[in-house]
Formats: structure tokens, C-alpha cells, sequence
């Protein structure tokens, strides 16, 4: 069935279309008995015929029943049956995508530091739970309005990678595939997506955080493979002199280090060291 506005799945009926990605296609919908706007994510019609396209949104929808962080878009419910394979129902976040702000504005240190903590934040919880993201981006972090500015949230979970309780990854990825979104992904994630770790994450938030303050990313996007394999990225330079603006250099330097042992291991360390530094006075 071809959806369309107006268009109805279960309870919810379709407004408009928010975007659409590799796998699927994002709605902003309502309920129609409290009138509760939501934003329902459908595999793309191609994509509902592959198994492993099918299998990585159940598992999208599995990681995000667990996660309870503010900083994570929460799953409201998954929807089976005509008139779609599946569908996962989410809150609806009003708020513009980092992405689209980065192109017109560069953050301030302190700014950085908020919306470093709260993607960290997401993140700590994702990797508490064994989930691994592999696909942190500005296109798929989310600024919310509120009462102090703003605050990130994270979404889109397909590319996610889940741990058993034996912690074992379980992992729908072919040996020496890489997958992600190529300027934000780590040295050993280019090599193979299954050898991505906590630190793999840190890596891309890392770069997030790189890109807000300096307005360019630490390898360009004409960087040849090689090049991010064997070269450490670039120091960050703040033009600032203050032990605040010395602090932030540090942090995310080393959560860019070519060797994931250099790096912060978990998105919690590099949390408690950027929460401390944001505490501290001037």
C-alpha cells in the first residue's frame, strides 16, 4: 500500500512526511482518540523484502524499548500487519537536527560542552545497556526546545550493534564491512563494522564536538582511507587561552585518538570528564 497523508496505520493517522533514510521513511502522525502527535518510522517497501533489512529494525525497535535517557527519542510502541511490514512508533521531537544548525553556526566551548554531555549522556545509557550505536551524526541528533535553550536527543538506531547478556555482539554486518556515515566514523570502524567498540561511539561524538567549535571536520571529506588509518587527527585549536578552553581541547583530542585504546573507553568516561569541566569556574 502506498502511504500517503491521510493515510492510516492502526490507531494513527499520517500528516506529513519527515524524512526517509536507506531503510525507511519517517511520518509525522496522530492518534486518533487523544489527538497525541507521533512520529512513526516504516521500512521502505524494497526494504521490507530483505530478511536483514527486516531483522535490523527489530533490533532497532529492541534497543530502543530499553532506553529511558531524555537524550534518546523514546519508543512508544511497534506496530505489525497491513498496511505495512512494521512500524515504530516514537515520540514526536520538536526541535531542528544539530546538522541543519551546524550550517549556519559554530558553538561556543560552553555550548559544546552542553550538547556534548547530553549526547554523552545517550550514549553512557546505550553502551550501560550493551548497545552500541555506530551511526552518531548531526543528521540524526536533534536539538529540543526548553526552559534552558536546548537539549539533545539521539535517534535512528538501525545501524546499531546489541550485546547478549554474556556480552557477546551480535551483528547483521558482513566481515570487512564498513558502516556508518564515513567522516564520522572511527579508524577501525572503516576497516570492519564488527570490530566497532564503546570507543568506536566516542570516536563520532568526538567529531561532533570537533565540528561544532571549529566549523570543519578533523579529516575532510576528501581524506583518503588511508590517511584517517594512519594519520591522529588534528588537534583541536580554540583560540582560547582560558583552563576551560585548555580542558575542552584535551577531552575531545583524546576521544579522537587513532588507536582506540587512547581514547576514553566508554562514552561515560569522557561524560564525567566533560561534566567536571563544566562545573568548574572560569
Amino acid at each position: 500500500m502506498l502511504l500517503v497523508p491521510g493515510s492510516q496505520i492502526g490507531v494513527y493517522v499520517l500528516e506529513a512526511l519527515l524524512g526517509s533514510g536507506a531503510f525507511g521513511v519517517v511520518w509525522l502522525a496522530h492518534r486518533t482518540d487523544t489527538g497525541e502527535r507521533v512520529a512513526i518510522k516504516v521500512l521502505h517497501p524494497a526494504a521490507a523484502v530483505s530478511r536483514e533489512s527486516v531483522e535490523r529494525f527489530r533490533r532497532e525497535a529492541w534497543a530502543l524499548s530499553r532506553l529511558t535517557s531524555p537524550h534518546i527519542a523514546r519508543l512508544r510502541e511497534v506496530l505489525t500487519g497491513p498496511p505495512v511490514e512494521m512500524a515504530l512508533v516514537m515520540e514526536y521531537i520538536e526541535g531542528e537536527l544539530l546538522s541543519e544548525v551546524l550550517k549556519r553556526a559554530r558553538f561556543s566551548i560552553e555550548d559544546a560542552m552542553g550538547l556534548g554531555i547530553g549526547i554523552l549522556a545517550g550514549v553512557a545509557e546505550m553502551q550501560s545497556m550493551g548497545i552500541i550505536h555506530r551511526d552518531i551524526k548531526p543528521e540524526n541528533v536533534i536539538l529540543r526546545p526548553n526552559e534552558n535553550g536546548w537539549h539533545a536527543v539521539i535517534f535512528d538506531f538501525n545501524l546499531s550493534r546489541v550485546k547478549d547478556a554474556k556480552g557477546k555482539a551480535s551483528s547483521l554486518t558482513s566481515m570487512h564491512s564498513a558502516i556508518g556515515t564515513l567522516p564520522f566514523m572511527s579508524p577501525e570502524q572503516l576497516l570492519d563494522a564488527r570490530r566497532v567498540t564503546e570507543a568506536s561511539d566516542v570516536y563520532s561524538v568526538g567529531t561532533i564536538l570537533y565540528r561544532a567549535v571549529s566549523g570543519v571536520l578533523p579529516f575532510d571529506m576528501g581524506a583518503s582511507l588511508r590517511e584517517k588509518l594512519q594519520r591522529e587527527a588534528p588537534e583541536l585549536v580554540t583560540g582560547r587561552q582560558d583552563p576551560r578552553a585548555k580542558g575542552f581541547e584535551r577531552i575531545v583530542s583524546r576521544s579522537l585518538r587513532r588507536r582506540p585504546a587512547e581514547r576514553y573507553a566508554k562514552a561515560q568516561e569522557m561524560l564525567d570528564d566533560l561534566s567536571k569541566l563544566a562545573s568548574e569556574a572560569m
